[in-house]
């Protein structure tokens, strides 16, 4: 995780006014805000540059920013870094589709619901007694308002099952729509002929309107879980600097080729891989590699897109761009990863399988049994359209979705935010849990340990501030919670990938690596002061361990479950967090396809993994597992890939979400047979032609009820 400065205004600023995000030519991610006083500085310094209208989104940690065309990103991402806020461009263009799928269906659910009741009214007068042509009538004014509304309505169901009759198979729309449309067709015919029998409007509207309801709750959840491909994507910095025989021109990172010469300045992420030809610096790599300390760099040296470059310019020699630089390596197989986990079959999708063509051979049966019986061809249809519609899966398509409804937002008030619809049912699976170290089970921040002397604070914070060095922050940090302040330095120089140096009375001080001030290696983090007297002091830090993450480990492995911990970090830190947390296995210094590679060869070995990671190197391995966790100061594109998000500060949840996911398991079992065991009951019925329209409804909404009831039951 990437070390940020917060906002001035994070204290108590008041909370902003939503207002309307502009028309956005330049969209930024702000990784490091978290309150409406970061909110208010970002918009307040953006909105001050000429010509800028900017909208922050908190949730998303974004910057929408309307320049008219006439500011690049450069001048926005420097003026918030000039007021302590970390940015970085994302590609507009990656992020722009948007889904209309959800108001298509909400459309359709007002719709079917607004001509349901009034048919409904109508129908109520009919089985209160109305004959002859009052009967007539109402059947007709019901026929008016309801066939527009099914053919409106039902459309998704209709599209969907006619798609499966086309592949030659069936899914659970086919017997809907079948149903939909045959008591449609049988209803109209009856109000036309005028006759005795029952029309069936009010129940093909009722049938619509839940199951839409049904469908767009599914579509919710999924919707929530954004494509992770797509915001790695977005990551990829979208312009660099090539240099060329007239000087410097800004591209597309894009239209880079291998051999290009481009010009990396501090606080910019790199457009591509390639090999430092000038300039020393310190890159940030813990997006890719999860690696704590910034990682120094020299001219020879290799670099990959999606770097941040810390301290020094660079002129780096382009090895590969575009689609070959690692970070789109890493996108490719996350959305490798998201296409092989969207395979996983529900308890109902499996259900369904087997109900479909059982319900469709019990309406062939007793159309076909009541036809030979009578010889009345319409008597025989009514009735197996009575079979179809009062065997409907209502109880069915309800019985996962109430249940995952309900432990969702049982879930929710214990600070796990749910985002799969099927994420329930992968957690009840998972016999393995995998941790990754830096931000997840750590704070991911380095902080000073102990408390060194206060002059050699006082100095240390002199030198270090202005940098934007991990370590360098935590000692303005720790300097600052202890209420000191910097001693006064002159000539301040920051030197790339070695230290600072400064003047203080008269002597040269410096802060920076061991071998730079002249000290022996130390066998931990830390940073060395050379206070002018020959003496280096070292300065050591820690990354903490996250609050609830000994409670998680021991909780989960109270229930039966294997722990690990694997990390990009070096072995010394990742060993030492393993032994304070009781983890046996550790596996540290793996790339993010190693991440991915172990998680996907414990699956082979035929584990179930549930991963929790929060970088940008996680995101692979968190797309191979079974389940994922992520906590909500993860990287977006890190939470888009997960199953749930973990919205408290406190680790130990991850315990709460393995329990409630097993209890909600055996709740979708227990409704799956009740529904099935109403089906027993109402099929004999339907069977036997004593399934009238309000017989219909009534046992299709106490098989809704039934389940629904059983779905909010705690768990034991």
């Amino acid at each position: 995780m990437t070390a940020t400065v917060g906002c001035p205004g994070c204290v108590a600023a008041p909370e902003r006014p939503s207002s309307a995000a502009p028309a956005a030519d330049v969209l930024l991610h702000l990784p490091g805000i978290h309150c409406a006083g970061c909110i208010a500085t970002a918009e307040d310094t953006l909105n001050a540059l000429p010509g800028v209208s900017a909208h922050v989104n908190l949730s998303r940690r974004r910057a929408t920013v309307a320049t008219g065309g006439r500011l690049e990103a450069a001048p926005l991402i420097e003026a918030l870094a000039a007021v302590g806020i970390e940015a970085h461009e994302l590609d507009v263009a990656e992020l722009a589709p948007q889904d209309r799928t959800g108001r298509d269906l909400l459309m359709r659910i007002g719709v079917s619901g607004f001509a349901m009741m009034n048919v409904m009214l109508l129908s109520v007068a009919v089985w209160s007694g109305a004959a002859d042509t009052t009967r007539q009538l109402f059947h007709l004014i019901s026929a008016l308002i309801a066939v527009p509304a099914i053919v409106f309505s039902a459309r998704p169901f209709f599209v969907s099952a006619l798609g499966a009759l086309r592949a030659a198979r069936l899914n659970m729309d086919v017997p809907i729509a079948l149903a939909i449309l045959l008591a449609t067709l049988i209803s109209a015919v009856e109000a036309l002929q005028g006759g005795e029998g029952h029309a069936w409007f009010e129940a093909a509207l009722s049938l619509t309107f839940f199951l839409l309801a049904g469908r767009y709750l599914d579509h919710a959840s999924r919707s929530a879980a954004r494509s992770a491909a797509k915001e790695l994507s977005a990551l990829e910095v979208p312009r660099a600097t090539r240099l060329t025989d007239g000087g410097e021109e800004v591209v597309r990172a894009a239209d880079l080729r291998a051999g290009d010469a481009i010009r990396v300045a501090p606080g910019m992420r790199l457009p591509a891989d390639g090999i430092v030809a000038e300039g020393r610096s310190e890159l940030d790599r813990a997006l890719l590699t999860g690696e704590t300390l910034p990682v120094g760099i020299a001219p020879g040296d290799p670099v990959e897109a999606g770097t941040l470059n810390l301290t020094g310019p660079l002129v780096v020699t382009v090895a590969r761009a575009g689609r070959d630089t690692a970070l789109s390596r890493l996108a490719d197989l996350v959305a490798t990863a998201e296409a092989a986990r969207t395979r996983y079959a529900s308890l109902a999708d499996r259900a369904a399988r087997a109900y479909a063509p059982v319900v469709h051979l019990l309406a062939l049966a007793a159309f076909a049994g009541w036809f030979w019986g009578t010889g009345d061809a319409l008597l025989a249809l009514g009735i197996a359209v009575a079979v179809l519609i009062i065997t409907c899966p209502c109880a069915l398509g309800l019985a996962v979705p109430a249940v995952s409804i309900a432990t969702s937002g049982r879930l929710f008030r214990k600070g796990l935010l749910v985002k799969s619809n099927t994420a329930l049912e992968r957690l009840a699976e998972v016999d393995t849990v995998i941790f990754d170290k830096t931000g997840t089970l750590t704070e991911g921040a380095p902080v000073v340990v102990g408390e060194p002397a206060v002059e050699d604070v006082r100095l240390a914070m002199a030198l270090a501030e202005g940098s934007v060095h991990p370590l360098a922050l935590a000692i303005v940090a720790h300097g600052r919670a202890r209420g000191l302040t910097p001693v006064p330095v002159e000539d301040r120089v920051e030197h790339p990938g070695l230290g600072i140096a400064a003047v203080h009375n008269g002597q040269q001080v410096r802060l920076g690596r061991a071998a730079w001030v002249g000290a022996a290696e130390a066998d931990r983090t830390a940073t060395w002061l050379d206070r002018g007297d020959g003496a280096p002091v070292a300065i050591g830090f820690t990354d903490r361990p996250r609050a609830g993450a000994e409670e998680a480990v021991s909780r989960l492995k109270g229930l039966g479950l294997r722990v690990e911990l694997i990390s990009g970090d070096a072995a010394a830190p990742v060993a030492d967090l393993a032994g304070k947390l009781g983890i046996e296995a550790a596996k540290s210094g793996l790339t993010p396809a190693k991440k991915a590679a172990h998680v996907e060869a414990l699956a082979a070995g035929g584990r179930t993994v549930l991963m929790v990671g929060d970088g940008l190197n996680d995101t692979g391995a968190l797309a191979a597992a079974h389940a994922s966790i992520a906590p909500a100061s993860a990287l977006d594109a890190a939470r888009a890939v997960s199953d749930v998000v973990l919205l408290n500060a406190r680790l130990d949840p991850v315990a709460d979400a393995v329990i409630q996911a097993r209890a909600a398991r055996r709740r979708m079992g227990e409704n799956i047979w009740l529904a099935l065991a109403y089906n027993a009951v109402a099929i004999p019925v339907a069977l036997a032609g004593f399934a009238t329209p309000l017989l219909a409804a009534l046992a299709m909404s106490a098989s809704s009820i039934t389940v629904s009831l059983n779905a909010l039951r705690a768990p034991k």
